[in-house]
């Protein structure tokens, strides 16, 4: 018994030697990949354990000398690819592994593979629909609010969040047959109550309507829009209310992206510059110079604020922030 593991191991460690050196070829294509893996003569009976993401190769060619070829066609939309959104482009993400061993047994070669394109015009994250996250109708518009997970491909599976790490929330609003609306977060707080009471502690997070005061003191910031009527709040997490049940209340906000003053704005701290930036136009930061004194509304005559857009109070939650060093803190990631 002793004998036949050991030699179980060496065989591992030859092949993965083996595979270390294979080449391998990738060719992204619109919406499917197609990836050639050259492997040796020693590695051919073995081609089996050869995987992209959980699917087999679809071909195995044999050469005259006799190593082979292990091709994987697949669309994207098999093997378990990931799909990641950073800015304007899209990622296609996925793995070739050697497993040499069944499950759970860990891969002795792994390859990344990833196809990169620019994001279409248009395209919104597959869980921009009614019913994801919270979401409520004000003027027959239908507003969202969302905490997503790492990847920003689609709602977190879980509402423990260890300290210092990015809470990303995400508010959205469906425009229906209005016209082209911008999505701003006017304000938000954190509290430790689902309702603002007037004795309820607060914590500022975007203020002076919508200065993102906790850009000034962490990391946090909002990310670059993958459509007008989206936004991403990558949110570094706090220690207010650590360890408590924790609600964020914002103030959602669409408007006409034509009319941006200190009163309708995303603004954000640019510390290496220590100055304040407009999301949406930074040629036009200095709309957020207020935000270091009192931004104030500028009416126009004639011009009734409510036609150009509309509001919401939203509230996420509750979510708990943990300090990793804290030994109560594993348990409740788990609970």
């Amino acid at each position: 018994m002793v004998t036949h593991l050991y030699l179980g191991v060496i065989l591992v460690a030859v092949f993965a030697a083996t595979v270390a050196n294979a080449d391998i070829n990738v060719v992204c294509a619109k919406d499917s990949v197609k990836i050639t893996w050259r492997i040796t003569a020693e590695l051919v009976p073995h081609a089996a354990r050869l995987f992209l993401g959980n699917c087999m190769a679809s071909r195995l060619n044999i050469l005259p000398n006799g190593e082979g070829e292990a091709q994987f066609n697949y669309k994207f939309v098999d093997c378990k690819f990931r799909k990641l959104m950073k800015g304007k482009r899209l990622l296609f993400q996925n793995e070739l592994t050697f497993r040499p061993q069944a499950k759970p047994k860990p891969a002795s070669f792994v390859y990344p593979i990833e196809c990169v394109y620019k994001r279409p015009e248009g395209w919104v994250p597959p869980f921009l629909n009614p019913g994801s996250g919270l979401s409520e109708g004000r003027g027959g518009l239908v507003f969202h609010m969302a905490l997503l997970d790492e990847q920003l491909t689609g709602i977190a599976k879980t509402n423990v969040i260890p300290l210092g790490s990015f809470m990303p929330i995400w508010a959205a609003v469906e425009q229906k047959s209005h016209q082209p609306l911008l999505l701003l977060i006017e304000e938000c707080l954190a509290t430790t109550t689902p309702e603002l009471q007037p004795n309820s502690q607060v914590y500022p997070i975007i203020t002076n309507k919508g200065c993102l005061v906790e850009s000034m003191v962490g990391n946090s910031v909002f990310l670059p829009r993958y459509h007008s009527s989206a936004l991403i709040l990558y949110l570094q997490s706090f220690k207010f209310g650590l360890g408590q049940e924790v609600y964020i209340h914002c103030k959602l906000v669409a408007w006409d992206p034509q009319v941006l003053d200190e009163s309708k704005k995303a603004c954000q701290y640019v510390k290496q510059d220590m100055r304040w930036e407009l999301l949406d136009d930074p040629s036009q930061s200095s709309i957020c110079s207020c935000c270091d004194s009192t931004c104030r509304s500028r009416s126009r005559r004639g011009v009734d604020p409510e036609s150009q857009g509309f509001s919401y109070n939203s509230v996420l939650g509750p979510l708990i922030i943990v300090d990793p060093s804290d030994s109560n803190a594993d348990s409740m990631s788990k609970t």
